[in-house]
């Protein structure tokens, strides 16, 4: 209880904060949790290896590009939790079939891979995902304390 009323005291936003938008910006490895125009919380981000450009196939090592929606939580995967982006849309499924490849899927916020979470100040540094957007350890507990699924999520470079 002592931790809780502590961090409302050191950061009072966040106890009445209401995320109705999550930006992320692949140029500069940033991701903000937006209250209308307001940032309530800004995090350097890891994205896929190959990040210029929308995702366009399966094993492309891209971050997609567009707006999204945050649907639904994981917390049993390879990586301390996660959220699930609804990547591919309608439109990627069909450029991917006019090109005759797989879009992908599964693509999700995240944390670290388990039991590797202490890694996490070298593997922020670097994108190294297959396409996902991974936060610590720390920050991915936070994001899904203040995210809710149904959020919408822009992705822009």
């Amino acid at each position: 209880m002592k931790k809780i009323l502590l961090l409302l005291m050191l950061f009072p936003t966040l106890a009445i904060a209401k995320v109705d938008l999550v930006k992320v910006d692949k140029s500069a490895n940033k991701m903000y949790l937006m209250e209308g125009e307001t940032v309530i919380k800004e995090y350097h981000i890891a994205l896929g290896k190959n990040p210029q450009g929308h995702k366009q196939q399966e094993g492309d090592k891209r971050t997609p590009e567009g707006t999204y929606t945050l649907d639904y939580k994981k917390e049993d995967s390879a990586f301390y939790r996660s959220m699930h982006i609804s990547y591919p849309n309608k439109k990627d499924i069909e450029n991917a079939k006019k090109r005759g490849v797989s879009p992908g899927g599964f693509i999700m916020v995240h944390g670290q891979p388990n039991r590797l979470g202490w890694l996490s100040t070298m593997n922020q540094k670097v994108n190294w995902t297959d396409g996902c957007i991974a936060l610590t350890n720390k920050e991915m507990d936070e994001f899904m304390k203040l995210v809710s699924v149904g959020t919408k999520i822009q992705i822009e470079w």
